[in-house]
């Protein structure tokens, strides 16, 4: 009896934690609503805005509407984050409790095993005629029943106990995978936002706030080209840096083999640095054990390619620089091990590594800025940059494999980056 009240109250203390989750991820999701629709407000105002006169203060007014909207992105990829935090551990402590029931209906099995094994040692027929009378004949046959009906039950709990458990793993990895997107995503969210700050700086310590001189500055297009060219375009991860102007002739020259614009191919490549520039690196000479490749890579995944391609270059395996896995409040998230300025993981390098051979000539290098160039333009080809139209969808799957609407900030940064650089680019002529 008293067992029987310890059980009903583990239950109703699990139940209702999982209905605190719940309102948490109901309050959560309100909140995300009403700071979406604060951003696009701001996004309506910036249309406004970009629509009028190229003045000084249009552009200030502008600025500070994109910091403003980018603050509201921050905070609502935040909450979101938050909502996944919530649904990670519900999962988790579903896997918890299926991995322990699962663990209750093994030692259950056994013991039954082992009354069956007994029982076998006497053959049924014999079993029932050594009884006294029929009564106990009908209880050895009942027993009998009772054993076989009780196995059989067993194993069909084990089975569905193991499929929910799977399912629950399955649910776990993909919510861990959104989460990495969006913490991703808020990186690139905090840089545009000190990006747009600094702009501002420049803005006024060049104009001293006074229009004549911002006109100067926008029409002074010599001067800018120079700028342009000779400015280092950072590339986190290659063997090495390399002007605005030089990457743009490489971009070119990828975009020859591929189709894919030279513009959109290098905005892909300044947010992908930005974020393994975020992520930091892991595996390089003198990490602890824990930020070496064995830790931080995908063990099932990762970890063969990764061998391979480090033999195949004749690199050493324990101080090649790789990715970071991204943390949250302390806890990874995800793996890390992705190589060089386009981020390719192992795993996906190996599926590109043979058409850039094909192009280069030499063993595909993932640190090397060509073979990065090269191989990034052919993904972006294969998810549908081969037009203008189609950039948004392959940045976004480049990113995270499909167009989920909830990492399109990422989408939406390329194009808008990618847009800027054709300026830059077209001022270079």
């Amino acid at each position: 009896m008293l067992l029987a009240i310890a059980v009903s109250m583990i239950s109703l203390s699990s139940a209702n934690a999982q209905l605190d989750k719940q309102q948490e991820k109901d309050q959560l999701q309100q909140q995300l609503r009403d700071i979406e629709n604060q951003i696009a407000a701001y996004q309506r105002e910036l249309g406004q805005i970009k629509g009028q006169k190229n003045t000084l203060q249009n552009k200030i007014n502008q600025l500070k509407k994109q910091q403003a909207a980018l603050g509201l992105q921050i905070k609502a990829t935040t909450l979101q984050i938050d909502d996944l935090d919530v649904q990670i551990t519900m999962t988790q402590e579903s896997i918890d409790r299926n991995t322990a029931k699962g663990v209750e209906l093994k030692q259950q099995l056994a013991e039954f095993i082992r009354l069956i094994n007994e029982k076998d040692g006497t053959p049924l027929l014999l079993a029932v005629l050594s009884q006294n009378n029929f009564s106990d004949v009908l209880n050895q046959l009942v027993y009998y029943s009772e054993l076989s009906e009780g196995l059989h039950s067993i194993l069909e709990e084990i089975k569905q106990t193991n499929g929910a458990l799977a399912q629950d793993k399955q649910k776990f990895e993909d919510k861990q995978g959104q989460a990495r997107n969006l913490l991703s995503i808020q990186s690139i969210q905090k840089e545009q936002l000190v990006d747009t700050e600094s702009e501002q700086r420049v803005l006024l310590d060049q104009t001293r706030g006074l229009e004549s001189e911002y006109q100067a500055v926008l029409g002074n297009t010599q001067k800018k080209a120079a700028e342009i060219r000779n400015r280092l375009y950072e590339l986190t991860g290659a063997t090495a840096q390399v002007t605005f102007g030089e990457a743009v002739e490489i971009a070119k020259w990828a975009s020859s083999h591929t189709g894919v614009r030279a513009a959109f191919l290098l905005a892909i490549l300044t947010q992908e640095s930005n974020l393994g520039k975020n992520v930091g690196t892991c595996n390089r000479a003198g990490d602890p054990p824990e930020k070496s490749w064995r830790m931080v890579m995908k063990p099932d995944r990762d970890q063969q390619p990764f061998q391979q391609i480090t033999t195949d270059l004749g690199l050493d395996i324990e101080t090649t620089p790789v990715s970071c896995p991204m943390r949250q409040n302390g806890k990874q998230v995800g793996w890390g091990g992705a190589m060089g300025p386009a981020q390719f993981i192992p795993s996906t390098w190996m599926g590109y590594k043979d058409k850039v051979a094909a192009i280069t000539g030499k063993t595909a290098d993932p640190w090397d800025i060509k073979d990065a160039f090269l191989a990034s333009a052919i993904k972006l080809k294969a998810g549908g940059a081969g037009t203008v139209q189609g950039e948004w969808a392959a940045a976004m799957r480049y990113f995270s494999g499909g167009t989920n609407p909830r990492f399109r900030f990422y989408g939406d940064n390329v194009v808008a980056t990618a847009n800027r650089y054709q300026q830059d680019i077209d001022a270079l002529k």
